[in-house]
């Protein structure tokens, strides 16, 4: 079947008209880098100040972003999901810890999400990130290969044994978990762990995923040897196939400190690898599952085109599309409805430690040519339907 997105009545049927009013207010706000700018400013204030800001933040950018302040508050929103057939990945979005008490204790919230998300119908994937289990400092020394002191070898080793208990929770329960890709300058030791996880785990299904952002240079090369490996150790390799998130930060390091920047030169070359990427991964289902995260709606219907020739049915169980909560819902509910795994990246914190990951969605959705205007432009055409 041909697959659409500009389905406006599929896109939007999950929100009622007072929701797609909101939303419709809050994209035409960031629509203007003024705005947005200045309210991330002042929300940085009231924060500092401790004005009580919480109630505005919540009933705006977060219902828009976030699936709740709790576990059990995203499992709702979840439901709401699963009644059009779009799963969710349950992403707990608090940062920036550093102590060996916080990573120590965020295991046993981590084991707590996958055992509840095995209880619920439609949460078949846990995202993590290796820097709320391991000091930023840790990862650089690891990836630098400089030589640990005795502190640091013994924290290493607690760093494996948090992450072994979390795939391990994962792999029992049959919950999928997506290992997030880092800043280049840390990523070797996520991608040695997760190949060792992989190792462990995906012996007889596909349980642990690494990440493989396209708009660095050697990723799409790495992916093909990540693939190499598995099929010699004997495992299903787990790929998350991105663009990328920390390109600006990736250049400026790379200029100030005088070596060749890991990212590629233009916007092109990152949808050729990207594109190349997920056509890899859909050559080689019997070995590779894959988790295609893009809003770029040009590279989901290349990777459908792809699947419809080599005869693969919409539902094969070794392909997921998704897209973040509160974006690109024209994406993921067509998706759905055409018989597609769709799922939902559902973040999920108290409103005041996910203000990071809300600040950079707003500041994303202004700066992403145009993304803000393509969101507005759906959610008019559904309004007008409704005739609102």
């Amino acid at each position: 079947m041909s697959l659409s997105f500009e389905n406006t009545e599929v896109a939007f049927r999950y929100r009622n008209n007072k929701e797609l009013k909101k939303a419709h207010f809050l994209f035409k706000s960031m629509g203007s880098p003024f705005l947005t700018n200045a309210g991330i400013k002042l929300t940085d204030i009231a924060l500092k100040f401790k004005l009580p800001v919480k109630s505005i933040i919540k009933s705006t950018i977060f219902d828009q972003f976030c699936g709740g302040e709790t576990i059990e508050e995203a499992a709702k929103t979840s439901e709401i999901l699963g009644r059009y057939n779009v799963s969710v990945a349950l992403d707990y979005g608090v940062e920036g810890k550093e102590s060996e008490a916080d990573f120590d204790n965020a295991v046993p919230e981590f084991v707590r999400a996958i055992e509840y998300a095995a209880s619920q119908k439609n949460i078949p994937f846990i995202p993590i990130k290796l820097t709320g289990f391991a000091k930023f400092s840790l990862l650089e020394k690891v990836h630098s290969s400089h030589n640990l002191t005795q502190e640091e070898l013994n924290a290493w080793n607690r760093v494996g044994k948090r992450i072994d208990t979390i795939c391990g929770a994962a792999a029992r329960n049959k919950i999928m978990i997506l290992i997030d890709a880092e800043e280049t300058w840390i990523q070797k030791p996520v991608d040695d762990l997760t190949d060792l996880m992989m190792e462990k785990y995906n012996k007889d299904a596909c349980y642990i995923y690494n990440t493989y952002q396209q708009y660095c240079t050697d990723r799409l090369e790495f992916l093909k040897i990540s693939f190499n490996r598995a099929v010699e150790k004997g495992y299903y390799l787990g790929a998350k196939i991105v663009r990328g998130a920390y390109m600006e930060k990736e250049r400026a390091r790379a200029a100030s400190m005088g070596y060749p920047s890991p990212i590629n030169p233009d916007k092109k070359t990152t949808d050729e690898h990207y594109d190349a990427a997920v056509a890899f991964c859909l050559e080689h289902l019997d070995k590779i599952t894959v988790f295609i995260g893009t809003h770029n709606e040009d590279s989901c219907l290349k990777a459908v085109k792809k699947l419809q020739e080599k005869g693969i049915p919409p539902a094969n169980p070794h392909v997921y599309f998704a897209q973040l909560f509160g974006m690109s819902d024209n994406m993921t509910f067509n998706l759905a409805d055409a018989g597609y795994h769709a799922n939902k990246y559902l973040p999920y914190g108290p409103v005041k430690d996910v203000i990071p990951y809300l600040m950079r969605r707003a500041q994303e959705n202004t700066s992403v040519a145009g993304q803000t205007g393509r969101e507005l432009s759906l959610i008019e055409k559904e309004i007008k339907r409704r005739k609102l």
